[in-house]
């Protein structure tokens, strides 16, 4: 028997959670994947999820592919890319030290479901410094959000936004430090002499510009003022799930249609030079990491994502029989019972249509 993927870290949520592990057995998972078929057979119709499946360059599901929604942290991805773009140009260099301690500007305890502290607790001990390739493996097999933040920083978030364009995806929204955007709601509070209600009120009527500029703000002013641990405690207190909603709701959007074309540029090996690959794959590719997933597959990544309203997954995967399969599957305004349903089968849902042909054939039958 063959284990199959091993990935930490869907989250990008606020409501206490434990780190997700997934992990797949070839040949036998735990997990109904046919209740993810009935998920998207239940809302095929609405706006609220969309899911794209390509297998062997044939387009096997395509339901509301151009529908933009959430990322949450499988926009990660497109910071991931941005990071070895620049490595292979020489523009950064990925052994260049980090002190912790800068990180932990970025870091807002209990709002990642214990992702940045995970990835700490499993660096090596008396680690006061990482190389940037830690970081941004920190960002993709953890879901640091602190990471996160701190790799815009480093790459500068309008390179980023800029790769969008290049890549053509044209429903992508432009990016932002998303840790920063949590102190918008106290940064109003503070500035207007606002109550929870008015400057909830305030933040609904926000444009998505202003929104992402405060973010921004904020983040800046961190390089020389770091937050106050008393200020990220009082923030915990601020956040209640109308802020939470807000602001899971105002995460950059992309519709699945352009994360599964996004997913074929990574799983063809052809689009991105080697150079970049150097650098991306070992940050993308966490699954090869347990050599018994390097027995069946040539290459295969993932990046999911999670709030309290939203669960998102992309992923591709070459086997050594040569099958290509890329999936983006993006779901909001979940039922906490939807999103439970969600995070314990999508990975048999995944197993499942990766290594058998017939499920392969059945999902098509039922989603088409």
């Amino acid at each position: 028997m063959k284990m199959m993927w091993v990935i930490t870290g869907i989250v990008l949520i606020l409501a206490a959670a434990a780190l997700a592990l997934f992990m797949y057995l070839k040949g036998k998972s735990s997990g109904d994947p046919e209740s993810v078929i009935g998920y998207v057979q239940e809302h095929r119709h609405t706006d609220s999820m969309a899911l794209v499946i390509r297998h062997n360059d044939e387009e096997w599901v395509n339901i509301n592919e151009d529908v933009p929604l959430p990322l949450a942290s499988t926009v990660k991805i497109m910071v991931a890319i941005e990071y070895a773009r620049q490595a292979a140009e020489g523009e950064i260099d990925p052994q260049e030290k980090v002190d912790l301690k800068t990180l932990e500007t970025y870091y807002v305890p209990n709002t990642d479901g214990g992702a940045h502290q995970a990835w700490i607790n499993g660096l090596s001990e008396n680690e006061e410094g990482v190389p940037l390739s830690e970081v941004a493996n920190g960002m993709i097999a953890y879901s640091s959000n602190a990471n996160t933040d701190y790799l815009l920083n480093v790459l500068g978030v309008e390179k980023v936004n800029r790769l969008a364009d290049d890549l053509k995806l044209a429903s992508h929204e432009k990016m932002y430090p998303i840790v920063s955007a949590l102190f918008i709601p106290m940064e109003l509070m503070e500035e207007k002499g606002f109550t929870k209600e008015e400057a909830l009120k305030e933040l609904k009527g926000m444009s998505l510009e202003e929104y992402r500029n405060r973010a921004i703000d904020i983040h800046q002013k961190w390089e020389s003022h770091p937050p106050l641990e008393k200020g990220k405690k009082e923030i915990l207190k601020v956040l209640d799930m109308d802020f939470q909603r807000v602001w899971s709701d105002r995460l950059p959007r992309a519709s699945a249609g352009d994360y599964a074309e996004l997913m074929s540029l990574l799983n063809s090996k052809s689009y991105f030079s080697k150079e970049v690959h150097s650098y991306l794959d070992p940050v993308m590719e966490q699954l090869l990491k347990n050599p018994r997933n390097r027995e069946w597959l040539q290459h295969a990544g993932q990046k999911g994502g999670s709030t309290a309203f939203v669960f998102t997954i992309s992923m591709y995967a070459t086997d050594k029989e040569g099958n290509r399969t890329e999936m983006a599957f993006l779901a909001n305004d979940l039922s906490n019972t939807e999103f439970k349903e969600l995070s314990r089968n999508m990975n048999s849902f995944q197993l499942q249509f990766l290594t058998n042909s017939e499920f392969r054939n059945y999902v098509k039958e039922k989603l088409n």
